[in-house]
């Protein structure tokens, strides 16, 4: 199974989750995702994080090696400086 790309990752994080903005960079084997949903409302991290795990599925034990993530409600993204935006 080849390695995904920052782009299909994006997608599949998408498609599994209501995502206000979101930022995927990555290698093809280690990604870092900036993921603002209303869904995390309320969540603690360990919460928001299984939220986007469960939106990867199985394609995160078999094709993403490493996910670094920043979750955020939308009041935190708006609250959030703008150098942290990018």
């Amino acid at each position: 199974m080849a390695d995904p790309t920052a782009a299909e990752v994006q997608h599949y994080i998408s498609q599994g989750l209501a995502c206000d903005t979101l930022q995927v960079e990555g290698d093809g084997r280690h990604f870092f995702a900036t993921i603002v949903s209303s869904e995390f409302e309320g969540l603690s991290r360990i919460k928001r994080h299984q939220r986007v795990y469960t939106a990867l599925g199985d394609r995160m034990r078999e094709q993403i090696h490493a996910l670094s993530m920043k979750t955020l409600t939308p009041a935190e993204w708006a609250a959030a400086p703008v150098t942290q935006q990018h």
